[in-house]
Protein backbone atom coordinates (compact mmCIF):
# COMPACT_ATOMS: atom_id res chain seq x y z
CA UNK A 1 0.00 0.00 0.00
CA UNK A 2 1.13 3.42 -0.74
CA UNK A 3 1.66 6.15 1.84
CA UNK A 4 -1.03 8.51 -0.06
CA UNK A 5 -3.12 5.66 0.04
CA UNK A 6 -6.72 5.99 2.21
CA UNK A 7 -5.91 9.73 2.62
CA UNK A 8 -8.37 12.05 2.41
CA UNK A 9 -9.76 15.55 3.26
CA UNK A 10 -11.90 14.02 5.96
CA UNK A 11 -8.99 11.91 8.10
CA UNK A 12 -6.61 14.92 7.23
CA UNK A 13 -8.77 17.31 8.62
CA UNK A 14 -9.19 14.68 11.90
CA UNK A 15 -5.66 13.91 11.72
CA UNK A 16 -5.09 17.99 12.20
CA UNK A 17 -7.62 17.92 14.89
CA UNK A 18 -6.08 15.51 16.81
CA UNK A 19 -2.72 17.42 16.01
CA UNK A 20 -4.04 20.48 17.35
CA UNK A 21 -5.25 18.84 20.60
CA UNK A 22 -1.30 17.75 21.39
CA UNK A 23 0.94 20.64 20.31
CA UNK A 24 -1.77 23.37 20.26
CA UNK A 25 -3.71 24.69 17.25
CA UNK A 26 -0.99 27.70 16.26
CA UNK A 27 1.31 24.77 15.81
CA UNK A 28 -1.16 22.86 12.90
CA UNK A 29 0.20 23.09 9.31
CA UNK A 30 0.04 21.27 6.10
CA UNK A 31 4.01 20.21 6.71
CA UNK A 32 3.25 19.44 10.11
CA UNK A 33 0.45 16.65 8.96
CA UNK A 34 2.68 15.40 5.82
CA UNK A 35 5.13 14.44 8.96
CA UNK A 36 2.35 12.71 10.70
CA UNK A 37 1.60 10.53 7.70
CA UNK A 38 5.56 9.97 6.53
CA UNK A 39 4.03 11.42 3.30
CA UNK A 40 5.64 14.38 1.30
CA UNK A 41 3.61 17.61 1.89
CA UNK A 42 2.63 18.11 -2.14
CA UNK A 43 0.83 14.77 -1.92
CA UNK A 44 -1.34 16.13 0.77
CA UNK A 45 -2.57 19.52 -1.80
CA UNK A 46 -4.79 17.26 -3.94
CA UNK A 47 -7.03 17.30 -0.48
CA UNK A 48 -6.17 20.75 1.02
CA UNK A 49 -5.18 23.80 -0.19
CA UNK A 50 -2.47 24.62 2.63
CA UNK A 51 -2.55 25.26 6.01
CA UNK A 52 -5.12 28.13 6.21
CA UNK A 53 -7.68 25.63 4.43
CA UNK A 54 -6.70 22.67 7.20
CA UNK A 55 -6.81 25.52 9.90
CA UNK A 56 -10.71 26.55 8.77
CA UNK A 57 -11.84 23.19 8.24
CA UNK A 58 -10.49 21.93 11.49
CA UNK A 59 -12.89 24.78 13.27
CA UNK A 60 -15.28 23.84 11.37
CA UNK A 61 -15.42 20.21 12.23
CA UNK A 62 -14.69 22.14 16.27
CA UNK A 63 -17.67 24.21 15.87
CA UNK A 64 -19.67 21.05 14.78
CA UNK A 65 -19.03 18.80 17.51
CA UNK A 66 -19.54 21.29 19.96
CA UNK A 67 -22.76 22.08 18.68
CA UNK A 68 -23.69 18.80 18.80
CA UNK A 69 -23.16 18.45 22.11
CA UNK A 70 -25.28 21.13 23.16
CA UNK A 71 -28.00 19.90 21.31
CA UNK A 72 -28.06 16.12 22.80
CA UNK A 73 -27.24 18.41 26.51
CA UNK A 74 -30.27 20.79 26.36
CA UNK A 75 -32.25 18.43 25.02
CA UNK A 76 -35.48 19.15 27.80
CA UNK A 77 -33.76 21.60 30.15
CA UNK A 78 -34.84 24.97 30.82
CA UNK A 79 -33.95 27.64 33.13
CA UNK A 80 -30.63 27.40 35.01
CA UNK A 81 -30.62 23.61 34.02
CA UNK A 82 -30.09 24.43 30.26
CA UNK A 83 -27.70 27.43 31.19
CA UNK A 84 -25.16 25.06 33.58
CA UNK A 85 -26.01 22.92 30.71
CA UNK A 86 -24.67 25.13 28.26
CA UNK A 87 -21.81 26.15 30.02
CA UNK A 88 -20.50 23.07 30.79
CA UNK A 89 -20.73 21.43 27.15
CA UNK A 90 -17.99 23.93 26.69
CA UNK A 91 -15.86 23.58 29.49
CA UNK A 92 -15.76 20.29 29.15
CA UNK A 93 -15.05 20.19 25.29
CA UNK A 94 -11.90 22.61 25.71
CA UNK A 95 -10.33 20.64 28.66
CA UNK A 96 -11.09 17.49 25.96
CA UNK A 97 -9.99 18.68 23.23
CA UNK A 98 -7.92 22.40 23.83
CA UNK A 99 -6.67 22.71 20.43
CA UNK A 100 -10.06 22.04 18.82
CA UNK A 101 -11.54 24.71 20.98
CA UNK A 102 -8.92 27.57 20.39
CA UNK A 103 -9.58 26.11 16.28
CA UNK A 104 -13.41 27.42 16.80
CA UNK A 105 -12.38 30.76 17.95
CA UNK A 106 -10.78 30.95 13.91
CA UNK A 107 -12.32 33.95 12.37
CA UNK A 108 -14.26 32.96 9.47
CA UNK A 109 -15.01 35.11 6.26
CA UNK A 110 -18.94 35.51 6.17
CA UNK A 111 -19.87 32.86 3.64
CA UNK A 112 -17.95 30.25 5.86
CA UNK A 113 -19.49 31.02 9.08
CA UNK A 114 -23.06 31.15 7.58
CA UNK A 115 -22.46 27.85 6.25
CA UNK A 116 -21.04 26.22 9.50
CA UNK A 117 -22.30 24.95 12.89
CA UNK A 118 -21.75 29.03 14.08
CA UNK A 119 -25.21 29.45 13.96
CA UNK A 120 -26.62 26.78 15.24
CA UNK A 121 -24.48 27.52 18.32
CA UNK A 122 -26.57 31.05 18.07
CA UNK A 123 -29.78 29.88 17.59
CA UNK A 124 -28.96 27.33 20.93
CA UNK A 125 -28.17 30.17 23.11
CA UNK A 126 -31.22 32.28 21.75
CA UNK A 127 -33.34 28.99 23.25
CA UNK A 128 -31.72 29.31 26.43
CA UNK A 129 -32.51 32.82 26.67
CA UNK A 130 -36.06 32.78 25.59
CA UNK A 131 -36.69 30.88 29.24
CA UNK A 132 -35.58 34.23 30.79
CA UNK A 133 -38.06 36.31 28.74
CA UNK A 134 -35.41 38.72 27.47
CA UNK A 135 -36.64 40.76 24.60
CA UNK A 136 -34.37 42.67 21.66
CA UNK A 137 -31.71 44.24 22.34
CA UNK A 138 -31.17 42.82 25.87
CA UNK A 139 -31.41 39.12 24.28
CA UNK A 140 -28.18 39.93 22.26
CA UNK A 141 -26.77 41.87 25.27
CA UNK A 142 -27.44 38.21 27.28
CA UNK A 143 -25.62 36.16 24.13
CA UNK A 144 -22.44 37.96 23.68
CA UNK A 145 -22.36 37.98 28.14
CA UNK A 146 -22.69 33.79 27.77
CA UNK A 147 -20.09 33.95 25.66
CA UNK A 148 -17.88 36.62 27.06
CA UNK A 149 -17.70 35.30 30.92
CA UNK A 150 -17.75 31.25 29.73
CA UNK A 151 -15.11 31.69 27.21
CA UNK A 152 -13.25 34.14 28.98
CA UNK A 153 -13.27 32.14 32.53
CA UNK A 154 -12.20 28.49 30.23
CA UNK A 155 -10.00 30.60 28.29
CA UNK A 156 -8.11 32.15 31.61
CA UNK A 157 -8.24 28.34 33.71
CA UNK A 158 -6.74 26.56 30.66
CA UNK A 159 -4.04 28.81 30.75
CA UNK A 160 -3.74 27.81 34.53
CA UNK A 161 -4.64 31.34 35.56
CA UNK A 162 -7.10 29.80 38.55
CA UNK A 163 -4.55 26.98 39.41
CA UNK A 164 -2.70 28.79 42.85
CA UNK A 165 -5.27 29.74 44.73
CA UNK A 166 -8.31 29.15 46.05
CA UNK A 167 -10.91 28.11 45.94
CA UNK A 168 -10.97 25.55 43.71
CA UNK A 169 -11.70 26.60 40.03
CA UNK A 170 -15.36 24.09 39.84
CA UNK A 171 -16.32 26.00 43.14
CA UNK A 172 -16.04 29.26 41.20
CA UNK A 173 -17.51 27.80 38.01
CA UNK A 174 -20.84 26.89 39.90
CA UNK A 175 -20.80 30.26 41.56
CA UNK A 176 -20.87 32.04 37.93
CA UNK A 177 -23.44 29.88 36.76
CA UNK A 178 -25.65 30.53 39.70
CA UNK A 179 -24.62 34.23 39.49
CA UNK A 180 -25.39 34.25 35.67
CA UNK A 181 -28.55 32.66 36.53
CA UNK A 182 -29.68 35.43 38.76
CA UNK A 183 -28.66 38.35 36.77
CA UNK A 184 -30.99 36.82 33.85
CA UNK A 185 -34.08 36.01 35.84
CA UNK A 186 -33.78 39.66 37.49
CA UNK A 187 -32.73 41.36 34.29
CA UNK A 188 -34.97 44.92 34.59
CA UNK A 189 -37.56 45.03 31.89
CA UNK A 190 -38.04 47.79 29.96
Amino acid sequence: MSPRAGLTADRLVRAGAELADEVGFDQVTVSALAKRFDVKVASLYSHLKGSQDLRTRIALLSLEEMADRLSTALAGRAGRDALAAYANVYRDYAREHPGRYTAARLPLDPETAAASAGPRHARMTRAILRGYDLTEPDQTHAVRLLGSVFHGYISLETAGGFSHSTPDSQETWAWIVDRVDTLLRTWPTP
